[in-house]
């Protein structure tokens, strides 16, 4: 296992997009698990702890910038270092 000490703390929003202000390049530097409604997912886009929502992409849909649409779900979400 990774040892937790040395890895930074997880932010309360985080996001995959390079261009988004929650982008946090040195977390992404370690593997990330995200568990949603207490099942572990692998497509998130975007999440945020304290208003327990996360972002998935919508299929192949690309909004007006060409980048692809998400939808926000609500509910319990967790994230943790793998």
């Amino acid at each position: 296992m990774n040892d937790t000490s040395t890895l930074p703390p997880l932010p309360d929003r985080l996001s995959i997009d390079p261009s988004s202000p929650f982008h946090d390049a040195k977390v992404f530097e370690h593997d990330i698990g995200i568990r949603f409604n207490d099942k572990e997912r692998s497509d998130v886009d975007e999440y945020c702890l304290s208003e327990g929502w996360i972002k998935v992409t919508a299929g192949k849909t690309l909004d007006r910038k060409g980048k692809p649409m998400l939808l926000k779900l609500k509910g319990k979400v967790e994230a943790f270092y793998k």
